[in-house]
């Protein structure tokens, strides 16, 4: 099976990811900064060193499909759920609708990311 073409998932999977990024280490702040710190460097460096060969050019740890599918559900989650909390609800609203959009786009790649014969094509 054939990676497929995923520049416009890749688009909206990084998008959410920022939010992430900055969302929930803001949400997390209210109750310790090290938790705030803790939460950067899951959210970043977990999908950085764990990644499923043939996904990215560059795999330090590699890891199968359905992990990879996990980290990106991650990130999708904890973008929703401290936009939800930390920012005013029309953000919140758009926040949703981008993790929603992105886990639409995400199914080509995560079907890829879980096929057994991935490796052929």
């Amino acid at each position: 099976m054939e990676r497929p073409d995923d520049r416009i998932a890749s688009v909206l999977r990084f998008a959410a990811e920022l939010v992430a990024w900055v969302a929930t280490p803001w949400a997390l702040s209210t109750y310790s900064w090290l938790l705030a710190v803790l939460a950067v460097v899951v959210l970043i460096g977990l999908p950085t060193v764990f990644s499923t060969p043939g996904d990215k050019r560059q795999v330090i740890i590699p890891v199968s499909g359905t992990v990879t599918i996990l980290l990106v559900l991650l990130q999708l989650a904890a973008a929703a759920i401290a936009a939800w909390c930390v920012w005013p609800v029309y953000a919140a609203v758009l926040v949703s609708l981008l993790v929603a959009v992105t886990l639409v786009t995400e199914r080509p790649r995560w079907r890829w990311l879980l096929s057994p014969d991935r490796h052929a094509g």
